[in-house]
Formats: C-alpha cells, sequence, structure tokens
C-alpha cells in the first residue's frame, strides 16, 4: 500500500503524513480550519449553483501563509468539504539566489497538482524603481497580473490568496494614514477586466496562528529576497502599531476585524454613502 493510500483509509491528505499529533496542533488546525470555513460562507465564495465544479489557482509564494492557506484547502477539500478543484502555482520571479527546486519538490511529494510559472518581474521591479524605493505595489501588480493570466489559461474560475487578518487590518490603517480613505482588502473581489475572482479564505485567521502552523507541519520556508530585505516599509510600522494594540489590549485585532464588517454610512462623513440632504 502507498503512503497516499494509507493516508486515504486514515481521512487526511499526503502533506498531513508528519503532522503532530499532540492536542495543542489539533486544536489549532480545528480552528483554522473552521475560520476558513467562515471566511468560506460568509463571504460567499463557493458559486450558488454546484452543477459545474469550480477550479481554484492558489497562489503559492513559499511563505508560511500560502502554505497554510494551500494546507487548508487540501485538508478541506479532502474531507469532501470544499468541492472545488484546486491547482497549486508559483510564479517564479527571477529574485537573486531563488532555490527553484524547493516549491516543485514539495509539491510533487505530497502529490499536489500544481503549476510552475517563470517570469522574471525582479528586473522588471529593481530597473523602474530608484535605489530605496518600495517594491511592494508594482512588484504586486506584476505578479497579480501574471496570476489572472494563468488563471485564465487553466481555466480557473479564481485566485486565492494567503492574506490574513493582520494583512487586512495593516492595509485599512495605511489607506487611512497614508490614503485619507476607509478601504481595505476584501476576502472576495473581482478583477477590473470581470473574468477572474480573487478570494481570500484566510481572512479571519491570525498570522501567530498561521506562522505556528507553519512551523509545525515544517514548511520548507522561502523568505522573499526582494520585499523582505527592504527596513522602513510603511506595512512594517503599522504591524507593530497592531501589536502594540493587541499587547495593551489582547482580543483588539478580533474587534477590528468584526468593525470592519459592521459599517454604519450614516456615522461618518462620506456624502456618496448617505444622503444627509434628506435629513
Amino acid at each position: 500500500m502507498t503512503i497516499a493510500e494509507a493516508l486515504t483509509d486514515r481521512g487526511c491528505h499526503p502533506l498531513f503524513a508528519g503532522s503532530p499529533s499532540s492536542v495543542d496542533f489539533k486544536k489549532l488546525r480545528k480552528r483554522l480550519v473552521r475560520l476558513v470555513r467562515h471566511a468560506v460562507e460568509d463571504f460567499a465564495m463557493l458559486p450558488q449553483s454546484r452543477r459545474d465544479r469550480p477550479r481554484w489557482l492558489v497562489g503559492l509564494s513559499g511563505g508560511k501563509d500560502s502554505y497554510g492557506l494551500l494546507a487548508i484547502l487540501l485538508d478541506l477539500n479532502w474531507r469532501g468539504l470544499l468541492p472545488v478543484d484546486l491547482l497549486a502555482c508559483n510564479l517564479d520571479q527571477g529574485q537573486p539566489s531563488f532555490p527553484k527546486h524547493v516549491l516543485p519538490e514539495f509539491l510533487a511529494k505530497h502529490d499536489v497538482t500544481h503549476r510552475i510559472e517563470y517570469q522574471d518581474t525582479y528586473s522588471i521591479v529593481t530597473d523602474k524603481l530608484p535605489d530605496g524605493g518600495t517594491y511592494c505595489s508594482l512588484c504586486s501588480r506584476l505578479r497579480r497580473g501574471h496570476l489572472y493570466r494563468i488563471a485564465r489559461e487553466e481555466g480557473c474560475q479564481a485566485v486565492v490568496l494567503g492574506h490574513h487578518r493582520e494583512d487586512i487590518l495593516e492595509t485599512f490603517f495605511m489607506n487611512l494614514f497614508h490614503g485619507g480613505r476607509l478601504a481595505s482588502m476584501p476576502p472576495k473581489l473581482m478583477n477590473d477586466e470581470g473574468d477572474v475572482l480573487v478570494l481570500r479564505p484566510l481572512a479571519y485567521c491570525a498570522e501567530d496562528d498561521l506562522a505556528r502552523f507553519a512551523k509545525a507541519m515544517a514548511f520548507p520556508i522561502i523568505p522573499c529576497a526582494l520585499c523582505g530585505s527592504q527596513d522602513g516599509l510603511q506595512r512594517t510600522a503599522m504591524k507593530a502599531m497592531l501589536g502594540d494594540i493587541e499587547q495593551r489590549m489582547p482580543g483588539r485585532k478580533d474587534t477590528l476585524i468584526r468593525a470592519l464588517a459592521n459599517v454604519r454610512p450614516s456615522h461618518l462623513l462620506d456624502r456618496n454613502l448617505f444622503d444627509f440632504g434628506r435629513l
């Protein structure tokens, strides 16, 4: 009997073959699975009609969040709780010293359907921006464009990304402090062309939980050699601020996430959202 067949009998995906059996890990895994299921349901990520089985392109960067996303989706899919076809996709952006063998070997070992795409966006970003410039925005736009293209080529209705609770909150405060607007990362949106959805099933998941999960699962983490090497990013400052708030007032991050889903337009100042003239 093969490992995959043995795990089928046990009722888990091959990715979890070496996962810890401790009570703490089981609780962590259960919590992440539950929060992802809630996000999928709350934001209607699955189509109402089940006649056509959807196909999702899962972005896999090699970081802790995307590994966690893939593992949880595979877990739900294995249990029959997520009726979609999953295609893991890594976009090799030509970053220096990127270990090209890590992700293909990991995905093949665990019997995960995948596609590896090479596009040298690193050279474009470093050529377009001055020394000391912030790479994240341009890098993200280039990467997203390629993911949309790959989704179309592979017949995928959605690109699924590993943004978590902290990413959403940090983006909100970056827009608040630097953009002068109330906006964040929605868990579900349609691209500008109107043909590919963007989904963020980790919207309720805490970054600390994902870090613990990745460590327990011994994922082969690949650090980002582009933005990860930059100091003084606005997002770094937002992360520190939120960390300080959470330390002083535990539970505030969960409260903030709930607040983003509990908007009172008449209690804000946006005249496009609320007709003050009718009062």
